[in-house]
């Protein structure tokens, strides 16, 4: 299986430096500000160094139902990534036949990157309780670790007790993505430690608040 280089980050030049790529995978149709807000939240979170969005061809879930075209959907996720440059869009995924499957993507990508860039792909909670439905959950596990997002409230032990009574050793991270409950304090407090708000609000706001040294920030607050 070939995989195109095209629009993929070079990582791991370095042979002593680890590099962390973040892999979002989705159908997105289109792609909206959770996936956005889950995707920054990772990489800061997981001191992750970059984050690929792979629109899905043919996803494997989605075969009972009718998704737009992919070339729209990839054209979305360049004009939504565009603007943050840990962001890369691929078209790996719509370019190559056949149905979706994230084992084949991740399967690719080790093959392509050196060893000393690790996988991280992205997630949903609610995804990871299904994830022994995946084609080949089993090589799923040994190639990347998990990141679960949870909304605030997510029953995490749950999610935890479900993976582990599997007898699959799934590597999974959970965090949790305040896309469905962003407030004003919550953001207050983030540009007062120096904490990402990308996405969070607009970015006329979130200029404002910089160029105003809003909240006293400990640290600067990374755009």
């Amino acid at each position: 299986m070939g995989l195109s280089t095209r629009l993929l980050p070079p990582l791991g030049a370095d042979a002593h430096k680890t590099y962390r790529l973040g892999i979002m995978g989705g159908t997105f149709d289109p792609i909206h500000y959770g996936h956005l807000v889950t995707a920054e939240q990772a990489r800061e979170a997981l001191d992750l160094d970059l984050v690929l969005f792979m629109p899905a061809g043919s996803p494997a879930f989605k075969q009972d139902r009718s998704v737009s075209d992919a070339e729209d959907r990839y054209a979305m996720t360049v004009l939504a990534t565009a603007a943050n440059a840990a962001f890369y869009p691929s078209r790996f995924e719509i370019d190559r036949p056949g149905v979706t499957y994230t084992v084949d993507t991740l399967s690719a990508l080790r093959e392509h990157y050196p060893d000393n860039v690790e996988l991280y792909f992205i997630t949903g909670a609610d995804a990871i309780m299904d994830i022994l439905a995946w084609h080949d959950a089993q090589r799923v596990a040994s190639l990347a670790t998990l990141i679960a997002a949870t909304r605030p409230g997510y029953d995490i032990d749950t999610a935890r007790a479900h993976i582990a009574a599997s007898g699959i050793d799934f590597d999974v991270r959970y965090i949790e993505i305040p896309a469905l409950a962003i407030s004003s304090s919550n953001i207050r407090e983030l540009v007062s430690v120096g904490k990402s708000v990308r996405y969070l609000t607009s970015e006329s706001v979130m200029g404002y608040i910089l160029k105003n040294h809003l909240y006293e920030p400990k640290g600067e607050c990374r755009r």
